[in-house]
């Protein structure tokens, strides 16, 4: 009778969905950069487009490197993408999603910060971005590529007190 209920029991457990070929359980770790100077934001244009091959207006992101927390990793994608030196303010959050490479789904993590602008020029930008411009932060939350880019925005403003 106890092996019937143990079997009961098992029945209505969830089992590991087993692997099937062309999943991918890789993982990628990213930080990036909400970078305010006054009511502008700062956007990039990375030189990679878009599945659908159109240009992509992002905020300045990237990989955490070895040995380096999220927040120094963003500080650095923001000063390489960007041109630009901020000083870290707030963590905003972190957005995760999947993406398609080489036949392989990627989930990647994403942790963003809020930064105010220090100094730097725009033009002084790495060769992984085309575009590097400043935009207002209204319009940011309209024109970001990415939704979950556009409510870190929308973070960043609620935090600011300009989210009305």
């Amino acid at each position: 009778m106890s092996s019937k209920r143990s079997r009961s029991k098992r029945s209505g457990a969830k089992r590991p969905e087993p692997k099937r070929p062309g999943r991918s359980q890789a993982r990628e770790f990213s930080a990036g950069g909400v970078v305010v100077r006054g009511e502008e934001v700062v956007v990039i244009v990375p030189t990679r487009r878009a599945a659908d091959g159109s240009r992509v207006l992002a905020l300045p992101k990237g990989h955490v490197d070895p040995g380096e927390t999220p927040i120094q990793a963003a500080e650095r994608e923001v000063r390489e993408e960007t041109g630009i030196v901020a000083e870290p303010v707030h963590e905003l959050g972190e957005t995760r999603y999947w993406y398609r490479r080489d036949g392989r789904t990627i989930g990647k993590s994403v942790s963003f910060f809020l930064f105010s602008y220090i100094e730097g020029d725009t033009e002084d930008h790495d060769d992984e971005v085309e575009e590097v411009r400043w935009i207002s932060l209204q319009e940011a939350r309209r024109q970001l590529s990415h939704t979950a880019e556009r409510e870190m925005v929308d973070l960043a403003l609620a935090y600011l007190g300009k989210d009305r």
